[in-house]
């Protein structure tokens, strides 16, 4: 039996349940959050959840948000005195999960803090105060008593380098914060309803998991060791209890998948510095959407012979600039600097973080080097904005597309002639995708596009994995389909087939009207369709999006779509 109750301020809420024996769970949801981490649309908001396990001994799992410092506290104060706290177990010291830890240690002054080694040395940073605390190693136990022995699990890069699961064995309960997360803000605390829940399951894994999938395996390996997992106790969104083993192979498919492209690329960064983890995330984010794999390392924790085999075995590196001051830093970067060779690609970025070393000098040391420039620096002068996550990604896509361009190529080759020349026989029409969300927008051209439905009134379109807009296409999304007109396609066609530069306008000289879901619309184009997205299916390197069609329009009744004849059937 669940008892719920819940507490109202604004948008804001906390809700409690008891999930198992002595086990409660503090969830703060945030419902009208619309952008998360590395800047990617959310269409439900979020949760952030905290977790009270009652042994002889009280240990407390994360904290919350600042954004809920008021409420957070007075439901933990209405479920326990915080005084009476043995141990704060910190999963890992992002803000959204340990935003309240100073104000936990303020009301628990004899409370030991539990973590990772990484996780007590952010800590340190982070409260600027003394505490007691206790570094876990992975395999260490922590006995609470009344049979709730608790296991840590070290899970480094999920999405954190500090990450830390924890079982525990009387409940069968793994709590393991931003892991098998989602951000989906309802009143549920368990996941119900797979098929609700499960876009958003995917978006997530993509966005914050996909760039550190080899790192997934090795958690999931690790998971291995331990008895049966009755229950995912995650970060955020519901908490997984009726489709553990479902969500846990589709972490592993996908990783593994992931895992097994034939070329790396290494993103160094320095995670508690700056934009440098958000702008890194968005960068991974656009390397994997072209079936490369990424490995991230953070710079200020990384070893010398981990950093130089990391650059060994990579055919690319994105690099963040580094604090002035960073001695640990700094060398890290001359490890990288004295282990690459002229036939990699590279990419840099600046972190922002108030005191970054030069971008041009560091530049200047790779050209000198020899090495392929992958995409001009990434100059950040102002707080990152939509508009520069967006960048990130379409410049790691870059980066992607050019390791991957000889491998393509060589798969167009392979195709038998005769079945390559039948398969371009089938045709389509000629269309222009456009979608905007907040300040970011695209546009592709397209021509794989059917009607698949009448009630309600729906639509197929297959987007490439590596097309920019396919971020804006995710369930729940909105955008528009503008029809191309024969005769008078040409100039539409020629400007969207144009490659165009990371963050570039890709409306820039076009001209364009609002649709009512905010999607631009073509003027010249000969009709256009509002829709939104409503499901997506994946196959090897395309989505098929399944959108309904809102409102429509044609400007010339009597013209012709205009349609795209293909010779061959194995590329565009």
């Amino acid at each position: 039996m669940v008892a719920l109750t819940e507490r109202t301020q604004r948008r804001l809420t906390t809700q409690t349940a008891e999930i198992a024996a002595e086990t409660t769970t503090l969830r703060s949801l945030d419902w009208d959050r619309d952008r998360f981490d590395i800047e990617f649309g959310l269409q439900n908001g979020t949760t952030y959840n905290s977790f009270i396990i009652r042994g002889d001994r009280v240990a407390l799992v994360d904290t919350s948000h600042e954004k809920f410092r008021q409420l957070y506290l007075d439901v933990l104060k209405e479920q326990i005195d915080p005084a009476t706290i043995d141990y704060l177990i910190i999963s890992h010291t992002e803000p959204d999960h340990s935003g309240l830890v100073r104000d936990v240690l303020a009301l628990a002054p004899n409370v030991t803090v539990v973590g990772s080694k990484v996780a007590i040395q952010f800590l340190e940073d982070f409260v600027h105060q003394p505490f007691q605390r206790q570094i876990v190693k992975n395999g260490d136990k922590l006995d609470l008593g009344q049979g709730h022995e608790l296991e840590f699990v070290i899970a480094p890069n999920l999405h954190w380098p500090d990450t830390m699961f924890t079982y525990d064995a009387k409940t069968q309960i793994l709590f393991t914060c931003d892991a098998f997360g989602l951000h989906y803000c309802d009143s549920h605390t368990f996941d119900d309803d797979l098929s609700t829940i499960e876009a958003d399951f995917r978006f997530y894994y993509e966005c914050l998991m996909a760039p550190n999938a080899r790192s997934v395996l090795s958690a999931l390996k690790r998971m291995g060791d331990l008895p049966e997992v009755n229950m995912i106790a995650t970060g955020h969104g519901p908490l997984l209890l009726h489709n553990v083993a479902e969500w846990v192979d589709r972490y592993r498919r996908w990783s593994q998948t992931k895992a097994k492209a034939e070329t790396t690329v290494a993103v160094f960064y320095v995670s508690d510095y700056g934009y440098s983890d958000r702008l890194s995330q968005a960068l991974a984010r656009g390397v994997t959407k072209t079936e490369v794999a990424v490995e991230m390392l953070d710079l200020k924790f990384a070893d010398p012979q981990e950093v130089q085999e990391l650059v060994g075995r990579s055919a690319g590196i994105i690099i963040a600039t580094t604090p002035v001051a960073g001695t640990q830093t700094q060398a890290a970067v001359s490890t990288v600097l004295a282990a690459v060779n002229s036939k990699q690609a590279i990419g840099i970025f600046e972190s922002y973080g108030g005191n970054d070393e030069p971008v041009d000098p560091l530049l200047n040391r790779f050209r000198d080097l020899g090495v392929t420039i992958a995409f001009p620096p990434i100059r950040v002068k102002d707080t990152p904005t939509e508009a520069t996550y967006q960048l990130c990604e379409e410049a790691g896509t870059d980066l992607g597309q050019l390791l991957s361009r000889d491998r393509a190529i060589q798969k167009m080759k392979s195709l038998d002639t005769d079945l390559d020349k039948a398969l371009g026989r089938i045709s389509g029409g000629l269309y222009i995708i456009t979608a905007k969300k907040g300040e970011v927008a695209s546009a592709m051209l397209a021509s794989w596009v059917m009607q698949a439905s009448f009630k309600p009134l729906g639509l197929t379109i297959a987007v490439a994995k590596d097309r920019a807009i396919e971020s804006l296409m995710q369930v729940g999304d909105r955008f528009v389909l503008n029809v191309l007109e024969e005769g008078n396609h040409l100039s539409l066609m020629k400007h969207f087939l144009k490659r165009f530069a990371p963050g570039a306008d890709r409306f820039a000289g076009v001209k364009t009207q609002s649709a009512e879901n905010g999607s631009p619309i073509l003027t010249d184009a000969l009709s256009y369709l509002e829709c939104e997205v409503t499901s997506r299916m994946e196959t090897a390197d395309h989505w098929i999006v399944y959108s309904t069609v809102q409102a429509g329009r044609v400007s010339k009744p009597d013209a012709l779509t205009a349609v795209h004849h293909r010779k061959v059937g194995n590329h565009y």
